[in-house]
């Protein structure tokens, strides 16, 4: 039996003995009343419950210490990380033979997928690897669950479904890599004011611009990894690159972010003139903390319309379930004792 035929027969076919068999429909709606009110009540407390951020941050840590005590102590390498060695030496052969590394693409997506925060070599390979193979798994997915399962459909429609599987494979490494560079800028927006203030701080102290990134970077460890990567790898650049602007120019090309833009050309005017770097930090720190504190607000204002869809789609079927069954049982047993 086919996974879809599988389901046709859980979903339907016991559904439809359940509700006209075993259940009756008195007996079927308080069901669904109660699974809709489950519902309901669970979307309201996951939303509402805190997130700890640092939580994820913490079993993550846990785990590479872990992973670093059992490389210590093994004599060999891992079964986990030889398979990981493989199947990258794997991804490289097929890239390297199709020429992929060398395309204008790849050129195009190494600052894209910098931005997300993958700079090594490897990441550039993965992707253009799933890129390639994607399409083919998903279209090959399509196909068989499809033409496998006997579905009654034209072969046209098939080839069509298949077809869109296709497209939506060769699009979803892109689709995943945009979503992570979104979901960093934002964390780089939120870290970026504290870390500014910190950086006031330190140049007040007298410290140099790669001593006080150093600083930052390790005091914004816990609360803004972003940004305390992004400020470390900068501090690094600074003592390794003939030309200080160049790393502070590098900074701004792995976020490509207005409000870091506007942080490296204070750097590069206190390199150049010898303005004070303090003041103008100060003034970027309240002008970016104002800015966050918009954005607070703005989605403060839109939550009543952000509310209107959770309300129509998960309260008020419940609502009409509640005022409409008795009606609609009386309706029935009229119609019964006909």
């Amino acid at each position: 039996m086919s996974i879809l035929a599988f389901l046709k027969y859980i979903f339907v076919d016991k559904l439809l003995h359940a509700l006209y068999g075993g259940l009756g429909v008195e007996n079927f709606i308080t069901l669904m009343a109660g699974i809709a009110a489950f519902v309901s009540v669970y979307a309201v407390w996951h939303g509402a419950v805190a997130k700890n951020p640092l939580g994820s941050r913490a079993r993550n840590l846990r785990r590479h210490r872990e992973r670093l005590r059992a490389g210590l102590l093994a004599p060999t390498r891992s079964r986990h990380r030889q398979r990981r060695v493989d199947a990258l030496s794997l991804m490289r052969r097929a890239t390297h033979r199709l020429n992929l590394v060398r395309s204008n693409q790849a050129q195009r997506m190494t600052g894209r997928l910098a931005q997300a925060g993958w700079r090594s070599k490897d990441a550039l390979v993965v992707f253009l690897f799933m890129k390639v193979a994607l399409p083919f798994a998903f279209g090959a997915a399509a196909a068989a669950g499809l033409y496998g399962s006997g579905l009654d459909m034209p072969p046209m429609v098939k080839l069509l479904v298949a077809m869109v599987f296709v497209v939506l494979g060769a699009y979803a490494p892109e689709i995943f890599v945009r979503n992570a560079i979104q979901k960093r800028r934002k964390a780089l927006q939120k870290g970026l004011p504290d870390a500014l203030d910190l950086l006031v701080i330190c140049a007040e102290a007298g410290l140099a611009i790669d001593a006080a990134l150093t600083r930052v970077a390790r005091e914004m460890e816990r609360s803004s990894p972003e940004v305390a990567d992004e400020f470390g790898l900068t501090a690094v650049e600074l003592g390794m690159l003939p030309q200080r602007r160049q790393a502070l120019d590098n900074l701004d090309r792995r976020t490509d972010m207005p409000s870091v833009r506007g942080v490296v050309n204070t750097l590069v005017q206190t390199e150049r003139y010898g303005t004070p770097l303090a003041q103008a930090l100060r003034v970027l720190s309240s002008e970016y903390r104002d800015e966050r504190m918009l954005k607070a607000e703005e989605k403060a204002a839109k939550l009543p319309a952000t509310l209107t869809i959770p309300l129509v789609v998960f309260i008020l079927p419940t609502l009409f379930v509640v005022l409409l069954s008795p009606a609609v049982l009386q309706a029935l047993d009229s119609f019964a004792s006909m």
